[in-house]
């Protein structure tokens, strides 16, 4: 298990880690005249912020049913190298509506990450083992928030360079940085158990039985349906950890500018 735990969560953890934070460095470019730039007015601003979450939000359950269909390792690189580029299209647009767009796609080719990564590590660990394995994942976002910050004020000072103000190199590099690491990822991003061949035909069957007792069919056998998906909305505890999560994640976000939404 410690050979799956160095192999498995390593690599999810930094996917999430640059999802993230191409996600929140819109801020950090804030800071450096982005609303200036682009003659952003009134809740413009906060309108780029909300049109991520529109597809995020559409397309979660959609892209799990085709990481089922496709390999993991094919599908959330492929959609790590995307969001890549929607992050350096960010650092090029030049009007409000070039930054809707981008950001738009953004949540697009991010939707999948999330629950792509909670449903890979679903499958290769027992549900008493996966909880540990899940709250490491989901600190990885911490390292983002603080990770974020340093490196966006490492770039602005590229600010004027070949006629590029800081936000705009923000967007970029970290954007370049993103597409890089999915490439490279495409060779080490996990499948599943069955199809893991940096482990032994012994060590595949041990963590396919295991799985079995506890779970019952593996996820390559297991088939996703229209009738399970309109299963987990009738699923009451499914419904109340949404609101728990929903009660986190609103205090912890950060407020929205009161100027902006109310400039008079």
């Amino acid at each position: 298990m410690r050979k799956i735990d160095l192999r498995v969560i390593p690599f999810l953890c930094i996917l999430y880690l640059l999802a993230f934070l191409d996600r929140v460095n819109i801020a950090n470019a804030k800071a450096f005249r982005l609303q200036e730039d682009l003659h952003l007015q009134r809740v413009e601003y906060n309108t780029a912020l909300t049109i991520f979450f529109v597809p995020y939000i559409v397309f979660e359950i959609p892209s799990n049913i085709l990481l089922k269909k496709l390999r993991p390792a094919t599908w959330l690189s492929g959609c790590m190298f995307m969001f890549g580029i929607a992050s350096i299209a960010q650092g090029l647009v030049s009007n409000y509506g070039g930054l809707l767009t981008t950001r738009f796609f953004l949540g697009l080719f991010e939707a999948g990450m999330f629950p792509g990564c909670f449903y890979l590590i679903g499958m290769w660990y027992k549900r008493s083992e996966a909880q540990r394995r899940y709250s490491f994942f989901f600190a990885s976002t911490t390292l983002a928030g603080a990770f974020g910050g340093l490196l966006a004020s490492a770039i602005g000072k590229m600010q004027g360079m070949r006629g590029y103000n800081g936000w705009r190199w923000i967007f970029i590099l970290e954007g370049v940085l993103t597409c890089v690491v999915a490439i490279i990822f495409y060779f080490f991003i996990p499948s599943f158990p069955e199809d893991a061949k940096w482990l032994t035909q012994e060590e595949r069957d041990y963590v396919k039985a295991r799985l079995q007792v506890d779970q019952g069919k593996s996820a390559k056998e297991r088939k996703i349906t229209a009738r399970d998906v309109g299963r987990v909305f009738k699923d009451y505890k499914v419904i109340i950890g949404g609101f728990m999560y929903f009660g986190m994640l609103v205090p912890v976000s950060r407020p929205p500018n009161l100027y902006q939404l109310h400039p008079d």
